[in-house]
């Protein structure tokens, strides 16, 4: 099958991350994308500096917002510069960019509107996920298995690629005020699912670091 192309915005929420951001940056020279947006949620490090100083298109919260707010934006951002398909992904490095050409495969050769990354599929990795939180994320995402009757292996990775199209539908409003923090992520991945778009999963590696308290 013929690969389409898409012009690709990569969206990367960050808050206090001028420890990280810089590395998860600099990785996307080994990777072909259109372009990179940092939505900086009221930083009070100098992370602002960091991105910066890399040359990375910004859009910068004076306060922070929540990062549904941050995605939302990012995705308002690419409906307005002719931007087809977005990226999500973490800016504190548990998200690999050299993996963004895996979630957009299935997406550029097969047509599908929605790939979800799965560090529990096979070749996926969980890298430092203490127990108790991995217990937490496949009850979770079992729970949400049987909801919509489909199998899903990791609801809560926030690393993902989205057909800009997903939002021209108005079952799928998105900019509603209470859907400013990780509420949105579920909201659009219920109603992906709910509508029948077509969605799947791919693997993907997710390393936390060694030692950090979690509280999503």
């Amino acid at each position: 099958m013929t690969e389409k192309k898409f012009k690709t915005l990569v969206i990367i929420p960050v808050y206090n991350e001028e420890n990280r951001i810089k590395t998860v940056l600099e990785r996307f020279q080994e990777v072909a994308v259109d372009k990179i947006l940092v939505v900086n949620d009221g930083s009070t490090d100098t992370t602002p500096d960091v991105i910066k100083s890399c040359g990375v298109e910004t859009i910068i919260h004076q306060q922070r917002q929540g990062v549904g707010s941050s995605i939302r934006d990012g995705i308002d951002f690419a409906r307005k510069n002719g931007f087809e398909l977005v990226v999500v992904m973490a800016g504190n490095g548990k998200d690999d960019p050299r993996e963004i050409p895996v979630l957009l495969k299935p997406i550029r050769d097969e047509d599908y509107d929605y790939i979800q990354g799965s560090r529990y599929l096979k070749g996926g990795v969980a890298g430092n996920l203490p127990f108790a939180r991995r217990i937490g994320i496949k009850t979770f995402t079992f729970i949400w298995s049987l909801l919509l009757w489909k199998k899903l292996t990791d609801v809560t990775n926030g690393f993902r690629a989205y057909k800009i199209s997903l939002f021209d539908d108005p079952k799928i409003n998105i900019w509603q005020d209470w859907l400013s923090t990780y509420e949105l992520e579920y909201y659009i991945h219920f109603w992906v699912l709910k509508l029948k778009y077509r969605f799947g999963e791919v693997p993907v590696s997710k390393i936390y670091p060694s030692k950090k308290k979690y509280s999503k």
